[in-house]
């Protein structure tokens, strides 16, 4: 029993030892980071090369607007997003003590959210588009 203690003991030890020593070849270490650090230059040179978000839009990347607006209300929050007069919801999810009653997500003139509290007033959102911007009523 000694003997497959030891070799189960000495054949751990080996293939610890061999990904260790694959790990460093390939250039990450045990956490996966990289070995390499970035010099002041390196990273000045990285930041010159970086494309400004409106470059980023104009060549067609979705604008955090187009993505959704986070809107919140005491029963919950919504992302809206417009796309010239259409809104549609993206996501929606009730506050603590509510539950989702009802959703109209679009895309339409307006979209709806009924948050329901276990006690007390249902909280409804209606969600235009107002200059291109998600807007909530009934807050």
């Amino acid at each position: 029993m000694k003997k497959f203690v030891l070799a189960w003991a000495a054949t751990a030890v080996a293939a610890t030892g061999a990904s260790v020593a694959v790990l460093g070849l390939l250039g990450t270490g045990l956490t996966g980071t990289s070995a390499h650090v970035l010099s002041q230059e390196e990273v000045r040179a990285a930041l010159t090369t970086v494309t400004p978000r409106t470059a980023a839009t104009q060549a067609g990347t979705p604008t955090w607007t187009q993505q959704g607006k986070l809107i919140r209300s005491a029963g919950g929050t919504v992302i809206a997003a417009c796309v010239g007069d259409q809104v549609t919801l993206r996501s929606w999810s009730p506050a603590q003590g509510y539950s989702v009653d009802g959703v109209e997500p679009g895309p339409g003139r307006t979209a709806t959210v009924e948050f329901e509290p276990g006690e007390g007033e249902d909280v409804e959102l209606t969600i235009t588009c107002e200059g291109g911007q998600p807007v909530a009523r009934g807050q």
